[in-house]
């Protein structure tokens, strides 16, 4: 099942609880409030439609941004990219369905700044420099900022990109290893180098 087809009201919780484990323990920037907002009623958004449609209160245009960010960042290596798995209409559902009002400002203001430092129009290499240099801007930022203040748009961004492609049928089933119906628990098992990870059991 594809993130355009999922109905993320149903387990958001478990997702943000997988990725704040792949983050290494670090909470999402949205907090606690992204966690309160998975009990939250829908807000009436409907599931984005079929591809080069837009998602929530985003446009098409603003779902294709966000697919070649969420690309920069998980590129198509021996397995597809985070654009395979529909990350930018996941990350656009996301901000729509869960963020408040501030971050979803702040979340659209940094689209903004790369539409001005034409991303669209740079090659990968360049892509993927600027979004470097946001990396350690945002690293920066996130490290000395106050509890209540905002946080930087790139964490957000950087963040549901990981939640919409580790959690995506890509994600899960082929840059990891996936049983749907685990077998019996083993606490200790052989590691060769170079398996992917289990895949959290869904």
């Amino acid at each position: 099942m594809s993130e355009t087809d999922h109905d993320y009201s149903i387990d958001r919780r478990e997702a943000i609880r997988r990725v704040t484990a792949l983050l290494g323990g670090v909470a999402l920037a949205g907090g606690s409030s992204l966690v309160a907002a998975c009990e939250r009623a829908q807000r009436g958004v409907g599931a984005a439609g079929a591809r080069g449609a837009g998602a929530g209160t985003f446009s098409a245009q603003d779902v294709a941004l966000l697919d070649e960010v969420a690309e920069t960042i998980l590129p198509e290596t021996k397995t597809p990219g985070a654009k395979a798995a529909h990350v930018g209409a996941f990350m656009a559902l996301m901000v729509t369905d869960t963020y408040e009002d501030r971050e979803q400002q702040i979340f659209r203001a940094g689209m903004r700044q790369l539409e001005q430092a034409s991303f669209m129009a740079a090659k990968p290499a360049q892509r993927l420099a600027l979004l470097e240099r946001l990396d350690r801007e945002q690293k920066a930022y996130m490290d000395g900022k106050a509890d209540d203040a905002p946080a930087h748009y790139f964490r957000l961004m950087k963040e549901l990109t990981l939640l919409g492609y580790f959690t995506s049928e890509i994600g899960c089933t082929q840059a990891q290893r996936y049983r749907e119906t685990p077998g019996r628990f083993d606490p200790c098992v052989p590691y060769t180098p170079g398996e992917t990870a289990w895949a959290g059991h869904a």
